[in-house]
């Protein structure tokens, strides 16, 4: 009588383990979408967490293709969370940035190409809708088929299509022409060394005539509330800014979203991650990172990584 019981007991185990393992393969690719369209790791987490429970709550027999199943959660959960995160962040105390993470050991963060991952494109994103944005990362970072992105969107092939096209322009004509990532490594320790020295005639050659300084601090002590922009006004800044900032710091190379970037030690509990946007012009954009939240978020996602730090 009560082998029947533990029998069904125990496919429904099977069940469920198999269920995460499907879901364990695909969470990189998961995660690499929400993150793309969110431009957070901690919102991108909850989607992930959402999308599992509906994983485990479906009728998995039913679902003849679990990553296709997987991705449009996914996206529908980001692009729900990603409209209702344009309200929260008009509360946001100063400029912000998207969220960085470690790339150490997956540069793409399980994408097939690594398209829409570095941070100052993940801002160029934010200028998109939430289904642009979405749109435009399934195609161009996870190379879907137009009919697979209609089905997700809820789209005719014809509209996805025309969404992707629209986004790329917008993307293509905001964007500077871009920098390999030896050349960006170069260029951010040759800024760094003339940012250590205050040397306002070198940083002055290093910067393009646009050149912004944005630092995303959420309110925290000494963070500017306003980017700088100018030559002149962010090289002035930077070198008023030396003797009190850099004078012993043994900052740590690390890499954030696909590119290098520095950990500078403020004070004996927090940092500042430093990093830039180049091109062939220059350095268009210089972006610090001190909201004690993202820097935390960060360093979790180091130690996930197993990322050393390391040296130039």
């Amino acid at each position: 009588m009560r082998a029947e019981p533990l029998r069904d007991a125990g496919r429904e185990a099977d069940a469920l383990e198999h269920a995460a393992a499907v879901y364990v393969e695909l969470r990189p690719r998961l995660f690499g979408i929400a993150y793309r369209v969110l431009g957070s790791v901690a919102e991108a987490e909850d989607v992930l967490q959402e999308a599992w429970l509906r994983w485990q709550n479906t009728d998995r027999a039913a679902i003849a293709n679990p990553a296709a199943f997987l991705a449009t959660v996914t996206t529908r959960l980001a692009i729900n969370v990603a409209t209702s995160a344009r309200a929260r962040r008009e509360s946001y105390i100063g400029p912000w940035l998207p969220e960085p993470i470690d790339t150490s050991l997956d540069p793409t963060v399980g994408a097939e190409r690594g398209e829409a991952l570095e941070l100052a494109f993940l801002l160029l994103l934010e200028r998109l809708t939430p289904t642009e944005r979405a749109a435009y990362v399934l195609r161009e970072a996870f190379v879907y088929p137009y009919a697979q992105i209609a089905d997700i969107l809820q789209l005719t092939p014809a509209n996805a299509r025309q969404l992707v096209s629209r986004a790329r322009k917008r993307l293509t004509a905001a964007r500077r022409e871009p920098i390999d990532r030896g050349e960006h490594r170069r260029l951010l320790r040759t800024f760094l060394t003339a940012a250590q020295t205050g040397d306002i005639a070198a940083l002055e050659d290093l910067f393009a005539a646009d050149v912004v300084s944005t630092t995303d601090g959420d309110g925290a002590p000494g963070a500017a509330r306003f980017p700088l922009a100018g030559v002149a006004r962010v090289s002035r800044f930077l070198a008023a800014f030396a003797p009190r900032y850099w004078p012993g710091a043994r900052f740590t190379w690390v890499e954030m979203n696909g590119r290098a970037a520095v950990l500078v030690p403020r004070n004996r509990t927090d940092s500042t991650l430093v990093t830039i946007e180049g091109s062939p012009e220059g350095i268009h954009q210089v972006l610090w990172i001190v909201a004690p939240a993202k820097l935390r978020g960060f360093e979790r996602s180091r130690s996930r990584a197993g990322s050393p730090g390391g040296g130039a």
